[in-house]
């Protein structure tokens, strides 16, 4: 007989108490840091590393407080009349969008220069291998391919044969 026949077997409950009763970390990972100072430096490193992974994630590298505030009265605006507008004053002030969904919402605009900064953003996306179009942007993209405007199906046509 070996030894593991012998050993009583343990229900869940034992088990999960003893593993209470070790107490201790399970990680054994990196310690924690000691100190409120220490805590708040680990925080803020976290919060700044987090921060800059979103910015090069998606594109918001350099717009600050200004492009986030027209980014979002573009985000307001869609499905007004206001639209168009918005998207102008957000080109003016930063060029195309930098932002898959914001440059999406832009293709909504209806007008005819704001499309176009939508498609400009897209294809800036496309070149720098950021650019996964979803289904339904796919789809928008092939409708736009259709236009009447030449310029404007030329870039949505090249936009659907690079995805």
């Amino acid at each position: 007989m070996s030894g593991d026949e012998e050993r009583p077997k343990l229900s869940w409950s034992e088990i999960d108490k003893r593993r209470d009763r070790a107490g201790g970390r399970r990680d054994a990972g990196e310690p924690r840091p000691r100190g409120a100072a220490a805590e708040a430096r680990a925080r803020q490193a976290s919060q700044t590393y987090l921060k800059d992974a979103a910015a090069k994630l998606f594109g918001t590298v350099g717009a600050g407080p200004q492009g986030d505030r027209l980014a979002r009265a573009v985000r307001e605006a869609h499905g007004t009349p206001g639209l168009a507008g918005a998207c102008a004053a957000y080109v003016a002030e930063l060029g195309p969008p930098r932002d898959a969904a914001l440059a999406a919402v832009f293709l909504d605009a209806g007008a005819r220069d704001a499309v176009l900064a939508g498609l400009a953003g897209l294809a800036s996306l496309r070149d720098a291998g950021r650019f996964e179009p979803s289904r339904a942007l796919r789809g928008r993209l092939r409708l736009l391919a259709d236009d009447a405007d030449d310029e404007v199906a030329a870039a949505a046509e090249a936009l659907v044969a690079g995805a």
